[in-house]
C-alpha cells in the first residue's frame, strides 16, 4: 500500500512538472504567432475586436464568404491606417428613406467612428451604401472625411464604381476599387491637396483619350499644312543637278564666311491662377443633428 501511495505521489509530481513546463511554451508560441501576424507599427495591431461592429454589412448578399472576409480585412486595415472608419453597407431596400438619410443614420446610430477604436477621432469616416431595389448608391462622409472627399471627388468616385463593376453585377471588383480609391483620396488629403474640381485623378481611359486626341490633332494639322505647301509647289519641276537651280551669271562666290554676332530674346510673364473654383464639400445635418457631406446616384 505504501509503495502504491509513493508511486501516485511521484506520478502527480511528474504531471505537475510537465504542466508547468507546457504553460510557458504555449505562451511563447502565442507571442511568436502574434509577432508574425502583426509587426510593430502595423495597422493590424490596432484592429478592433472581430466581434465588434463590422465595417462590412452585406445584407443584400452580394459577396461570397471568402470575398467578404478578404474585403472586411482590407477595410479594417485601411480604417486603421487613415484613422477614419471606411464602411460598406448593402441592403435590399432603404424602405422608403432617401439614400442620403439612410446612409447618414446608419453611420450615426450604429456608432461608426465613435470610440470604436482608440486611434479614431469621434465621428471620422465614410459609408458607401448600395441599395439593390432602388439601384441607388450613396457615399456619406463625416468629420475629417468631409474634407478628404469633396463633392467633385465623390462624383468622380461614383463614376468609377458604376463603370467598373457595380452596374455589371461585379460587386467584389467594385468594392475592391472603392477601397483602392479611398486609400488614394486619404493620401491626397493628408498631403493637403484633396481631390477636387480641377485636380481630379487621371484614369487610364483619360490618358488614352488624351493621347488619341493629341496624336489625331497633330496628324490633322500636319496634313493641312503639308497640303497647302504642296499646292504652292505645282509650278516647280524637278532638276537633275544642283547647278541647274542657279541662274547663269547671277552668282559668283570667291570666298564665304559666317560669324554669329548677337541674339535678342524677349520674355513675357504669363499669369496663371492656382484656384480651380467651385470646389470643396457641401454639408447637411442628419436626423441626429450631425454634420455630413456626401453624394450619390443610380447604377
Amino acid at each position: 500500500m505504501k509503495k502504491i501511495c509513493i508511486s501516485l505521489l511521484v506520478l502527480g509530481l511528474a504531471l505537475a512538472l510537465a504542466l508547468a513546463l507546457a504553460l510557458p511554451a504555449a505562451a511563447d508560441t502565442a507571442l511568436v504567432t502574434a509577432s508574425r501576424t502583426a509587426a510593430p507599427g502595423d495597422p493590424a495591431n490596432v484592429l478592433r475586436d472581430p466581434d465588434a461592429l463590422s465595417l462590412l454589412v452585406d445584407e443584400a448578399g452580394l459577396l461570397g464568404a471568402a470575398e467578404a472576409v478578404r474585403l472586411r480585412d482590407r477595410l479594417e486595415k485601411l480604417s486603421a491606417k487613415w484613422k477614419n472608419d471606411i464602411v460598406i453597407v448593402t441592403v435590399d431596400s432603404t424602405g422608403g428613406s432617401t439614400p442620403m438619410d439612410f446612409a447618414d443614420d446608419w453611420f450615426d446610430y450604429n456608432g461608426y467612428g465613435r470610440d470604436a477604436r482608440a486611434d479614431i477621432t469621434e465621428g471620422d469616416g465614410l459609408l458607401l451604401l448600395v441599395s439593390m431595389d432602388e439601384r441607388d448608391w450613396w457615399i456619406s462622409t463625416k468629420g475629417y472625411s468631409i474634407y478628404a472627399f469633396t463633392d467633385a471627388g465623390i462624383e468622380f468616385l461614383g463614376k468609377q464604381l458604376t463603370s467598373n463593376g457595380l452596374s455589371d453585377g461585379e460587386y467584389a471588383k467594385a468594392f475592391d476599387d472603392f477601397a483602392d480609391w479611398c486609400d488614394r483620396f486619404f493620401g491626397k488629403a493628408a498631403a493637403g491637396k484633396p481631390y477636387d474640381r480641377g485636380s481630379l485623378p487621371k484614369t487610364s481611359t483619360d490618358v488614352a483619350l488624351l493621347f488619341i486626341l493629341a496624336f489625331g490633332g497633330g496628324l490633322l494639322i500636319a496634313l493641312i499644312v503639308t497640303g497647302r505647301m504642296k499646292k504652292q509647289l505645282k509650278t516647280v519641276r524637278k532638276k537633275q543637278a544642283a547647278a541647274d537651280y542657279v541662274r547663269p551669271g547671277s552668282l559668283q562666290v570667291a570666298y564665304a564666311n559666317e560669324q554669329f554676332l548677337y541674339r535678342n530674346v524677349t520674355r513675357v510673364r504669363v499669369e496663371t491662377s492656382s484656384s480651380g473654383g467651385g470646389g470643396g464639400s457641401s454639408t447637411h445635418s442628419s436626423s441626429s443633428g450631425s454634420s455630413h457631406g456626401g453624394g450619390g446616384g443610380k447604377f
